[in-house]
């Protein structure tokens, strides 16, 4: 059997995690290095990799451990093809296309497993334990681009956004706002502050795009950061949304959450650029914000299937005006759930990242997700309200 990973702060997910990749065979763990961890996970490790390495060698599941050769999401890839594993073994948040491809090519049985908590012990993840709360992510369900002036000038319309709660950690470059979530931990460290968060999120796009910077960050990251639930970002022609409507209402809350699935594929390719080639019309804006405004809709109503269909609609526009958002690959997967779904999209600029499903049925080896919800006293405006708006 063969494992890699970081296991920054070893807790007792990983060693679950060990223990059932043990039950295979004589196991055998590539611990990323340093560098690996600063490139995943866009930050230092907290325990060096010679720390981390002793940890996952004093483990009796561990047959043998080193520190990874490599650099980068296969920094194992030299370490497998010397030792030629019967099995290579990943949990839900390592699973990647490229890890299988390699698994296929090397003629090695690639397994996922399911992440779970041992036994009555609390689910972990290294991010939440590093961040106790932790600063949010945003997951775009639908309208991205529309934050963009060069695309709202040509038809008004909506961006809709959800804050994720951090317990796992997302990858950089995933399409989860990871630059705008770093950002606003050096503004504030491991929590949100307490306070409005509309001028919260205003201090923190004004942050990210500091004066003479080219291309500017949209909006909508840091106020799907900031704004707790799932709110409707309306934007006409500018960087700010003209209006705001944000919904914490627990029903609607729950049942997304039971909805929303991402299927990891991996971070974007260094150098990926998705505004190299742009093709927005007049045309291909409206369906966009069309598509949009139909998702808002569904999520009001719990539609289901309202909602994954709006939510595909809003892919198929995105992509028609920025078709460097999927390869070859993306889109073969994009299909093959498609047809097991009732809706897919990529998370942000596409590349790589996360590819969000909908779907009333669970779906194996996918990421589960959970909406933050506001603290009492503690969000503004939203507070614990269903519906706000500005």
């Amino acid at each position: 059997m063969f494992v890699s990973g970081c296991f920054d702060l070893l807790h007792c997910g990983h060693v679950r995690f060990l223990q059932k990749a043990a039950e295979f065979g004589d196991l055998f763990v590539s611990v990323g290095s340093d560098e690996t961890v600063r490139r995943l996970k866009g930050r230092p490790p907290v325990y060096s990799e010679q720390e981390r390495l002793y940890l996952v060698k004093a483990l009796a599941c561990v047959r043998e451990a080193a520190v990874a050769r490599g650099v980068g999401l296969l920094d194992f890839e030299e370490d497998l093809r010397t030792l030629r594993p019967d099995f290579f073994v990943v949990n839900e948040d390592g699973d990647s296309p490229k890890k299988q491809e390699l698994c296929v090519r090397l003629e090695v049985e690639y397994v996922v497993l399911h992440r779970e908590p041992p036994g009555e012990l609390p689910a972990r993840s290294t991010t939440a334990l590093r961040a106790g709360a932790g600063i949010p992510y945003r997951i775009d369900l639908a309208g991205g681009w529309l934050d963009q002036p060069f695309v709202s000038m040509h038809v008004a319309g909506p961006v809709i956004v959800m804050s994720v709660m951090p317990d796992r950690a997302f990858a950089c470059g995933s399409g989860m706002a990871t630059s705008t979530r770093k950002m606003a931990e050096e503004l504030w460290g491991t929590a949100l502050p307490p306070g409005n968060p509309e001028k919260h999120a205003r201090i923190l796009f004004a942050c990210e795009n500091p004066p003479g910077k080219k291309e500017i960050s949209g909006s909508q990251d840091a106020l799907g950061i900031v704004l707790p639930g799932v709110s409707r970002l309306h934007y006409g022609g500018e960087y700010w949304p003209r209006r705001i409507d944000s919904v914490c209402d627990e029903a609607i809350l729950a049942w997304l959450d039971e909805r929303v699935y991402l299927k990891p594929l991996g971070p974007r390719p260094k150098g990926f650029r998705v505004l190299g080639r742009m093709l927005v019309t007049p045309d291909k804006a409206r369906k966009l914000a069309e598509a949009a405004e139909a998702c808002w809709e569904a999520v009001l109503c719990r539609d289901s299937r309202a909602l994954g269909r709006a939510v595909h609609q809003s892919f198929s526009a995105q992509v028609s005006m920025f078709p460097r958002m999927v390869t070859p690959r993306i889109q073969a997967l994009a299909r093959e759930f498609c047809g097991r779904s009732l809706g897919v999209k990529l998370c942000g600029a596409g590349g790589g990242g996360y590819l969000a499903i909908l779907s009333e049925e669970p779906i194996d080896h996918c990421l589960r997700i959970h909406i933050r919800r506001p603290s009492v006293g503690g969000e503004g405006e939203a507070g614990l309200g269903q519906t706000v708006s500005r």
